[in-house]
């Protein structure tokens, strides 16, 4: 036993939580720890007999970790030990993942579809004092936005529905933008012209809300889909900062032409990247990854309902909850447009100079 000893006579002292013979490591190696001898050297390159280096009894588990980058080292009494933890080698790294930029071109497109409410509300008010418009006939221009807003908004979920979110709100976009851009030349041209390109204008409008709800849920697991619903309504009223900022900037030193004209070429910017980028359903995109992809599809309620014909409009006004939904809508628009619309007009009236 003494000529199978793990250390050699040469090294001395010997450690006292050293193993004195082979049979104790061996024994050892049956433990429930699962210790696997091997060849060891001291720090002077003289070997000492069976190594204790971590390891379990498959070693498909020993070459992962062998495989791995990163070491942490151990030192006690004299012995260096290394084990090999971290990330993968094979793996492509995502700076941004896909359903973020998603989220962000979302955002960016309710910013302009609100920005484009607010150009003609501040618009209106040079407008009225070129054709010489009463204030009657303002509230009709005004309210004419509405009319076709109303009817797409009911339209618009089946249209995201059917022919798919990405596909919808790139029409809508498209549209509204060109409605904008023509909306100079219809006052100039006639008011029939006018209050057909505003109508058309919300027509093309309505579609959006339905699409981003849509395409949120698709895109974002169950638990953060209200985040990425808050982000793009938080562009949504970000357009009214900028509307009503860049509008007067661009009256002054343009024309009426020229907030218009700026709106409209955003729209089609826009337009453009999405079409690159956007797809109606993550699995669809070949940008995803499959780590967030997996994360998506993981974080989606298996909600496997039975397609059966949509409830009665009768049925939905005999619930308490639908009319929650109305009785708040009604009041917070209320308020809302009141002001989008009048607010310009207001201050026009009460202080001539405010707005020159």
């Amino acid at each position: 036993m003494a000529a199978k000893s793990l250390l050699h006579s040469s090294i001395s002292p010997k450690p006292s939580c050293f193993f004195n013979s082979q049979s104790n490591l061996i024994n050892f190696r049956t433990s429930q720890l699962g210790f696997k001898p091997r060849n060891l050297t001291t720090s002077g390159g003289v070997k000492w007999g069976e190594n204790m280096s971590f390891s379990t009894s498959r070693d498909v588990i020993t070459k992962k970790k062998q495989q791995r980058g990163g070491v942490v080292r151990c030192t006690a009494e004299g012995i260096e030990r290394s084990l090999l933890i971290g990330g993968g080698r094979g793996e492509t790294k995502v700076l941004v993942a896909e359903r973020y930029k998603v989220v962000a071109l979302l955002a960016c497109v309710m910013c302009l579809c609100n920005a484009d409410r607010v150009v003609m509300s501040v618009a209106i008010v040079p407008l009225a004092a070129k054709y010489g418009w009463s204030s009657s006939f303002l509230g009709i221009v005004q309210s004419s936005f509405l009319w076709g807003y109303i009817f797409s908004s009911v339209v618009g979920g089946a249209l995201v529905d059917k022919y798919g979110g990405k596909r919808v709100l790139a029409c809508g976009v498209v549209l509204w933008s060109l409605s904008t851009l023509f909306t100079p030349w219809a006052a100039n041209h006639s008011t029939a012209a006018l209050l057909a390109v505003r109508a058309f204008f919300g027509l093309a409008e309505g579609v959006a809300l339905p699409a981003m709800s849509t395409l949120a849920s698709r895109w974002f697991p169950s638990h953060e889909r209200a985040s990425a619903v808050g982000i793009s309504m938080a562009g949504f009223h970000l357009g009214n900062v900028v509307g009503l900022v860049l509008t007067p900037i661009m009256l002054a030193t343009i024309g009426i032409t020229g907030p218009f004209f700026l709106f409209s070429s955003l729209g089609v910017l826009w337009m453009t990247t999405w079409s690159s980028m956007a797809t109606d359903d993550p699995r669809d995109s070949p940008f995803v990854s499959k780590s967030e992809l997996r994360l998506i599809q993981a974080g989606k309620t298996d909600s496997k309902g039975k397609k059966g014909k949509l409830p009665s409009l009768r049925l939905l006004l005999s619930k308490m909850p639908t009319w929650a939904i109305i009785l708040a809508n009604i009041t917070n628009n209320w308020g809302y447009f009141v002001l989008l619309t009048w607010m310009p007009i207001y201050f026009r009236t009460v202080s001539p100079n405010i707005l020159n």
